[in-house]
């Protein structure tokens, strides 16, 4: 059986970049998930924040190839102009699941 981890990126939105960072959201995410590996995904906005949650075996080796590949890391660039000061990695510290 293959761990399952997770693993969150969060960044502080400049002021006002909120609308355009809900475009993008809603644009989908900009490579194939399933074909890289991931099982879930999850985008979460607030009105200065942006957070991304990627779950999947070895997610942190795939997130790494991910914005190491010149082909995947031009698809984070639409971000950077939204973004105040250099994106967080946050490991999963605890996780509970109910059994079943």
């Amino acid at each position: 059986m293959t761990t399952v981890s997770r693993f969150v990126v969060t960044a502080r939105l400049k002021p006002d970049a909120s609308e355009r960072a809900a475009q993008l959201v809603a644009k989908g995410p900009p490579f194939d998930l399933a074909a890289l590996g991931f099982e879930r995904h999850a985008v979460y906005l607030s009105h200065g924040e942006v957070v991304f949650v990627f779950e999947g075996p070895e997610v942190e080796w795939i997130l790494d190839e991910i914005v190491g590949e010149e082909t995947h890391s031009t698809a984070f660039e639409e971000w950077e102009p939204l973004l105040e000061g250099v994106p967080r990695v946050a490991r999963e510290a605890f996780y509970w699941a109910a059994d079943g």
